[in-house]
């Protein structure tokens, strides 16, 4: 037996790679349109590099891109003023499955890949011509090299088979001086998109921003400004009317897309205007944002963007944003989660990474470590768009900060290093209005209640316990969204021996009046009864002798049960509760009293009320409850 190696290649029939190629290149069958005009958009392109290369001397004023769409013809077709392709290129490019001319234009004029992406030259795989027979039986190829050699064409089935001919003077007459015309013969799958309506929603999906102008001709009359229909090529409005110069606004006549978007620009010669109409014009959002970003990497990293916080109407309302993902300004994807944090994908806005690292569909990112960079640069330019925005204009800020609050928060919970960049910057909103700072409001208290932060989650049912504080001169912070709870644990792990503590959670020693603690066991005792064993009762001496009790629950036995809320565990944990009745109250005195006279009827009502009264503070009563405390309340007035 030889024990020779034996070497080759492997070998491919046409006839079963294609069909594959045909049906599975891409998830998406509207990407052909994407394919072909972006094809269409490197031809121009590298027609203009070897220009400026002195490799070519052609006029490119008003080179263009047109989609034209015949219903009666059933045909697409997508036409271009570019470099064109001579026979042995045609032969080259298009007859050999994944050889792309944009790699050979590469190695041939430019210096390395990176230059080429620097100068807009978008193919890579050579595939990307193929997807048209996603769509098409046939596909018809007509082109004429800017070099002056003979207009040819190229025809091919959907099962591979081509043929190459000379082409006639109506398909050269399409084509002009140069350039390449792909007809597309649409099959019954893409039948969809002979609609106006289908194709140009998928033009401005996909190319809205492609660096060279495109233009829509649905083969109808159009009308200029005037009102008048007119058929004409391009230019103004023809029509015989008293007046002159009427630019025609159609698609075949103006172009659909924006050559050079506002991402491309120095944010210098940007006004805040332009950058709201683009949002707008974008993400069709009547809301304007809340700021934007303005993001232009060079090195290392080499993308731009431009990204918007949205205004949120409420914490339920969908938190999901949309950030477009362009490849030199060619749509490639919205969901990009690779690239925007998790935290921050409540974003809008656009980013071109002409170094995006893509696979053959340019739909899923490849390389993790170029995509953590980018990420963690966002981070950055978010982090620091925010320090600017306190430091420089707070009261913008403040203005706005309930807007960003949820969204600053839960990226604090997410990442460490986005917490320590953004801690400084963070606010808290006062029960009486205006905002603090954390450091701003520990050293306002630091006299009266040193590293402890008094909050509320409801003004109105918290009213009397924030009154109380409030007439300590006590300033009280608002958490009143669900993750703040969470957020405080975060902030307590960062700051050493700060703790947060709402204000019914416990009596503070500033409440406290003067004197020592009275203990009343039979008074506890009824409150005992009343309450359930799940309720301790306490005695306490406060300033505020109006309030007769107080139902505190304890701080770690409230943030536990929020955490299974927030986290779906299951339902509400067993509370810690503890009644403290305030001895210097006239009514607790009034309740001592019958309980010694022996009127324990009179004073188990007034217990009851006052238990109930209490409670309101910190729950909704049950229906039971709530049916027996009107009617005691009821009885009571007409015993008045």
């Amino acid at each position: 037996m030889s024990t020779t190696p034996e070497k080759g290649g492997i070998s491919i029939e046409l006839e079963h790679i294609f069909p594959i190629i045909k049906k599975w290149l891409y998830s998406e069958k509207e990407i052909f349109l994407r394919e072909i005009t972006s094809n269409a958009c490197d031809a121009i392109t590298k027609l203009r590099r070897l220009n400026s290369l002195g490799e070519a001397d052609v006029d490119l004023t008003g080179a263009r891109i047109t989609v034209q769409l015949d219903k009666d013809a059933s045909t697409i077709t997508v036409i271009d003023t570019g470099i064109g392709m001579t026979e042995e290129e045609l032969k080259k490019y298009i007859c050999q499955i994944a050889l792309s001319g944009a790699l050979d234009f590469i190695q041939k004029y430019e210096g390395s890949e990176a230059d080429a992406q620097q100068n807009g030259i978008i193919g890579h795989f050579g595939l990307g011509f193929y997807s048209s027979f996603m769509v098409s039986d046939t596909v018809d190829v007509i082109t004429k090299s800017y070099t002056g050699t003979p207009c040819m064409k190229w025809t091919c089935t959907a099962d591979g088979e081509y043929e190459i001919t000379d082409a006639d003077e109506d398909e050269e007459a399409m084509i002009g001086a140069f350039g390449t015309a792909v007809i597309m013969h649409i099959n019954e799958e893409g039948k969809e998109f002979l609609s106006d309506y289908k194709l140009r929603e998928v033009l401005d999906k996909y190319c809205a921003f492609m660096p060279e102008e495109i233009y829509f001709d649905n083969g109808e009359e159009h009308e200029c400004k005037c009102g008048h229909d007119h058929d004409h090529d391009h230019g103004e409005c023809d029509c015989e009317c008293e007046h002159e110069g009427h630019e025609c606004e159609c698609g075949k006549c103006k172009p659909i897309n924006d050559t050079e978007p506002l991402w491309l620009k120095n944010p210098s010669d940007c006004t805040d205007e332009d950058y709201k109409n683009f949002y707008q014009k974008v993400f069709h959002d009547w809301k304007e944002p809340l700021f934007h970003i303005h993001i232009k990497a060079d090195y290392p990293l080499n993308f731009k963007g431009i990204l918007y916080f949205p205004r949120i109407s409420n914490e339920f309302e969908s938190l999901e944003g949309q950030v477009k993902l362009y490849y030199n300004q060619v749509f490639v994807a919205d969901n990009i989660k690779e690239v925007i944090p998790e935290y921050l994908l409540m974003l809008k806005g656009v980013l071109d990474c002409p170094e995006l690292p893509l696979n053959v569909s340019r739909s899923y990112l490849q390389n993790s470590g170029y995509v953590t960079k980018i990420s963690g640069h966002i981070v950055k330019k978010v982090g620091d768009k925010l320090t600017s925005m306190f430091n420089t204009d707070r009261e913008n800020y403040e203005s706005i900060w309930r807007d960003l609050k949820t969204f600053v928060e839960y990226g604090c919970m997410r990442d460490k290093k986005f917490y320590d960049r953004v801690s400084s910057s963070i606010l808290f909103e006062l029960t009486d209005g205006g905002f603090r700072t954390l450091d701003e409001y520990l050293e306002a208290a630091k006299e009266k209640h040193e590293n402890k932060v008094y909050y509320a989650t409801d003004i109105t049912s918290q009213s009397k316990y924030v009154k109380m504080f409030r007439d300590e001169g006590i300033d009280v912070i608002l958490l009143d969204r669900v993750i703040d709870t969470q957020f405080i644990n975060v902030i307590e792990q960062n700051k050493e021996g700060v703790k947060f503590c709402r204000i019914d959670a416990e009596i503070a020693d500033v409440l406290k009046a003067d004197g020592d603690k009275t203990e009343l066991p039979a008074v506890a005792d009824l409150f005992k009864t009343i309450a359930g064993g799940m309720t301790k009762v306490e005695f306490d001496r406060l300033k505020d002798t109006t309030t007769p009790a107080l139902l505190n629950i304890s701080e770690e036995s409230r943030r536990m049960n929020d955490m299974m809320k927030l986290y779906k565990y299951g339902g509400d944990l067993p509370m810690e509760q503890t009644l403290v009745l305030n001895t210097a109250s006239p009514l607790v005195e009034k309740l001592t009293s019958l309980l010694d006279s022996g009127d324990s009827e009179r004073a188990n009502v007034i217990a009851k009320q006052i238990y109930m009264l209490s409670s309101l503070s910190q729950r909704q009563l049950t229906a039971d409850e709530l049916v027996a405390f009107l009617n005691d309340s009821y009885d009571i007035l007409g015993k008045l």
